[in-house]
């Protein structure tokens, strides 16, 4: 009698689905210090998801070891269940877009946009009914038979694209896509794409170094600091909840000031200092229980409250860091007053509706919520972060 055909049960379709796309422990080198150290993430079918990082942190690396441009020296990566480690490109049911868009500049936008299926041997009717459909998605109506080359950048991105989503692909990945387009654009391609990728409900990596692209485009944000992964998570939780100084600072808390604490149970007491007030408030899960503790407090510029110090005014408060300082510079890029304050050796950035002259004695208010704890080390501000040559 035959072997009875494995039978795969709803909860086995459902694990699937969440892991459609898995990287495991996955490390990359081109012959120097590996680019890519262990770095494991899941993808579920239809999910978004953006690698964000500064230049140099690897997050290109990985994306062309999902396509299969790169050969990792080990781990293993999976595509809805199947192990695609080896397997070259053409055979990952992936399609890249480019920075740099790489379309051919002797070709049509029709031609471009068909090459892929031309490869494919797909039937010429065939082929012509979906670079048709593709041309009206992406709002190329009328361009078909146009020359690249006299597109504007936003348009032939749109090409690119097209190009990419013409083979039907599993996966799209996008590799810094909008990097070349002008501020105005950007912001107009980017709403386009996600909405594109919803419609579609397409699974999506996507690489960029621009820390708003990714919070409004993505579902989930992976932060790579050094070939490693930092933090994961959905925009909110990393940008409300970061889990490392270089995650605080890279999402734009990129004020930092010493402080004295102890953390004796659930809450942390900040100690009086020569350029701050006692504080007290819920702990923070980054400090270690304990006294005498060196911290370091980061905080977004938009976050803080600037007021003028006046002798005896100003308080302790169960709710906010507050800072004494001296205005050293003030600046208008736009809808706010941008004031550089020094507090101690620090120099903080704080907006305020409110102009404040240069040399005033000034205290800058931080709600509990929006400052972020951690123990105090040598490059926990980031500083001293090294740059891999390969990003």
């Amino acid at each position: 009698m035959p072997a009875a055909a494995a039978v795969t049960t709803a909860s086995e379709w459902e694990v699937v689905e969440q892991r459609f796309l898995e990287v495991k422990r996955l490390s990359v080198g081109y012959g120097g210090p590996p680019v890519l150290k262990d770095v494991s993430l899941s993808v579920a079918k239809g999910e978004f998801v953006a690698l964000l990082g500064s230049s140099g942190c690897g997050k290109t690396t990985l994306l062309r070891t999902i396509a299969g441009f790169a050969r990792p020296i080990s781990g293993a990566i999976l595509a809805g269940g199947r192990d695609i480690t080896r397997l070259p490109p053409d055979r990952r049911e992936m399609a890249l877009v480019f920075q740099s868009y790489a379309l051919w500049p002797h070709m049509t936008v029709r031609q471009n946009i068909g090459y892929g299926l031309k490869l494919r041997r797909v039937p010429r009717d065939k082929a012509d009914r979906r670079i048709d459909e593709l041309l009206a998605m992406l709002g190329l109506e009328g361009l078909g038979e146009r020359n690249v080359t006299a597109l504007s950048g936003g348009q032939r991105q749109r090409v690119a694209l097209g190009r990419a989503l013409a083979i039907d692909p599993r996966i799209l990945l996008l590799d810094e896509p909008l990097s070349n387009l002008d501020a105005c654009i950007r912001q107009t391609v980017r709403h386009e794409i996600r909405a594109l990728q919803k419609r579609l409900g397409i699974t999506a990596i996507h690489v960029t170094h621009d820390r708003e692209e990714a919070m409004v485009m993505a579902d989930r944000i992976v932060i790579l600091n050094r070939g490693q992964v930092e933090q994961l998570g959905p925009p909110e939780e990393v940008y409300n909840r970061p889990r490392s100084p270089f995650v605080a600072r890279f999402m734009g808390a990129e004020n930092v000031v010493e402080l004295l604490a102890e953390r004796p149970g659930g809450r942390v007491e900040i100690r009086a200092g020569s350029h701050n007030l006692p504080a007290a408030w819920c702990g923070s899960d980054s400090l270690p229980q304990g006294r005498d503790l060196r911290v370091l407090a980061f905080f977004r510029s938009e976050a803080a409250r600037l007021s003028e110090e006046a002798p005896g005014d100003c308080q302790p408060s169960s709710d906010e860091l507050i800072l004494t300082g001296r205005v050293t510079q003030v600046s208008y890029p736009g809808g706010t007053w941008r004031h550089a304050v020094t507090v101690g050796g620090s120099e903080l950035q704080v907006d305020s509706p409110v102009q404040f002259r240069p040399s005033a004695p000034v205290r800058v208010c931080v709600p509990s919520e929006a400052v972020f704890l951690f123990p105090w080390s040598s490059d926990a501000d980031g500083s001293s972060a090294p740059t891999e040559a390969v990003e």
